[in-house]
């Protein structure tokens, strides 16, 4: 038996990357796959198709999981066609790196409403369901940025140490019912978002005890443990990824 079967999976930001990888990951172990993605259609449908062809079902929905409500009706609609949600990862993310004083307030509300506000938008939605089965998994994807800080990444350290915070405390709150809270905090993870870094060539790698950049199925397989029935007993937790940085 697949270590997700008959597992209905919620993924937010799904198209590309990180989230990609998880998808893959769990339609391989025979979950039921509902994903969001917030532009390209092309690449959703082309998602849906590969993971189709791990003989599950997978629908993308075009949601913005920073806005509230529409991640109240994602939930609504993913339950309307799915019948449950047993996993959500909260994925969905983006950067805006700068100097603290060259940093907008505008820049600092778009990374806080996509980065954290959508880990709560989400979570509030998917513990109704979990609640009432007594069992679920939520895994929020953090940052290693989040736990050691980075010069000119305040704004997104910020939002990913908010994660881990948010995390631990519901965790707290929902454990009795069942239901495990985890982050995976990922280092230098080779994806879309961290391509710009190889232009700094060994610098980078000196920082990382691996010497090396992570790779997204790296993260997927820690999202499987904590999604899966190997990890009854975490809940709380802070994984981080990230090749030794946080050692």
């Amino acid at each position: 038996m697949k270590l997700l079967e008959h597992k209905v999976a919620l993924i937010t930001g799904a198209s590309r990357g990180i989230g990609e990888a998880i998808a893959i990951k769990f339609a391989e172990q025979g979950a039921t796959i509902a994903f969001t993605y917030l532009s390209s259609e092309e690449r959703a449908k082309t998602l849906e198709e590969k993971l189709a062809g791990y003989g599950v079902k997978a629908k993308g929905y075009k949601s913005d999981a920073g806005d509230y409500k529409a991640a109240e009706q994602l939930a609504n609609d993913v339950m309307k066609e799915m019948g449950t949600i047993d996993i959500c990862v909260n994925n969905a993310g983006i950067s805006r790196d700068n100097l603290l004083l060259r940093l907008t307030p505008e820049q600092w509300d778009e990374v806080m409403q996509a980065n954290l506000k959508s880990v709560y938008n989400l979570t509030r939605q998917v513990i109704k369901p979990m609640m009432k089965a007594r069992s679920g998994s939520i895994i929020n994807l953090s940052s290693i940025v989040g736990v050691k800080g980075n010069p000119g990444q305040s704004c997104y350290a910020a939002s990913k140490a908010g994660i881990i915070g948010f995390t631990k405390s519901i965790a707290q709150e929902i454990g009795s019912r069942n239901i495990r809270v985890n982050a995976i905090a990922p280092g230098f993870i080779e994806t879309d978002m961290t391509h710009y870094l190889k232009d700094g060539g060994d610098k980078w790698f000196e920082k990382i005890p691996m010497h090396r950049f992570g790779k997204v199925e790296e993260v997927a397989n820690v999202a499987l443990f904590l999604a899966s029935g190997l990890s009854t007993y975490v809940t709380g937790q802070v994984i981080s990824v990230c090749g030794g940085m946080n050692t």
